[in-house]
C-alpha cells in the first residue's frame, strides 16, 4: 500500500486564476506568490481545526467557503484580506493536488 504523501504539495491554476494573476502588478504578485507559497508547505492545506492557521504570516488566513463543507473549496486571504486564493485540495494517495480557482486582489 502507497503512503499518503505530504508537503510540499503540487499546485495548479486554472486559466483564468493564472490569467488574473499574470494582469497584477509586480507588487501584488509577490503577495499572491507568498500565500501560494505557504499553500502548497501547509501540512494541512484545508488549515483544520481551530487556530490551524495561526503559523501563516501576518496578514494571512484560512477559511472554507461554505462552512458545511469543511473539505470543499477554501479561501486563503493574504495582504491583510485585500487579496485572497480560492482553491480546493484533493487528498489522493498518489499526487495530491491543488488546484487554485481564483486569484484576487485590490
Amino acid at each position: 500500500m502507497t503512503e499518503f504523501m505530504g508537503p510540499p504539495w503540487q499546485a495548479d491554476w486554472t486559466e483564468e486564476a493564472a490569467g488574473s494573476r499574470a494582469v497584477l502588478p509586480e507588487e501584488a504578485r509577490v503577495f499572491v506568490d507568498a500565500a501560494r507559497a505557504e499553500l502548497v508547505t501547509a501540512q494541512d492545506p484545508y488549515f483544520r481545526g481551530i487556530d490551524a492557521d495561526r503559523d501563516l504570516p501576518a496578514g494571512m488566513s484560512a477559511e472554507p467557503v461554505q462552512s458545511t463543507r469543511p473539505s470543499g473549496e477554501h479561501v486563503l486571504y493574504f495582504d491583510y484580506g485585500r487579496g485572497w486564493l480560492r482553491y480546493h485540495f484533493t487528498p489522493r494517495t498518489t499526487d495530491p493536488q491543488i488546484v487554485i480557482d481564483e486569484c484576487f486582489w485590490q
